[in-house]
């Protein structure tokens, strides 16, 4: 079982990315997910959980309004929106199985002028 991040890039400020969390080994389906970011020389911390029916969803006050986590059962697959993003988001972004038991690899947000 495994989770495998990807679609994370260069972005200026004020742009989108739309990276992606697919499970293999596993139906997503059954786990409520979390999404946690961690920058360079900081722990990691935690940005979105999404239950299981994708309905309720929970944001950090510093991504709300401007990231969502919308997830495809069907395709086994998390797909992270991050809107307007901002000079103190780019870190490593992880998906994560509810409870923290199963990590993706992390895939990468650089913001730059």
């Amino acid at each position: 079982a495994q989770l495998v991040e990807s679609g994370g890039g260069l972005v200026q400020p004020g742009g989108s990315l739309k990276p992606s969390c697919a499970a293999s080994g596993f139906s997503l389906s059954t786990y409520p997910m979390s999404w946690v970011r961690q920058a360079p020389g900081k722990g990691p911390e935690w940005v979105s959980d999404i239950n299981v029916g994708g309905i309720v969803k929970y944001y950090a006050e510093f991504v709300k309004g401007r990231f969502t986590i919308p997830r495809d059962n069907a395709k086994n697959t998390l797909y992270p929106q991050m809107d307007s993003l901002k000079f103190e988001d780019p870190a490593l972004y992880y998906c994560a199985t509810g409870g923290f038991a199963l990590w993706g690899q992390g895939t990468q947000v650089t913001v730059y002028t």
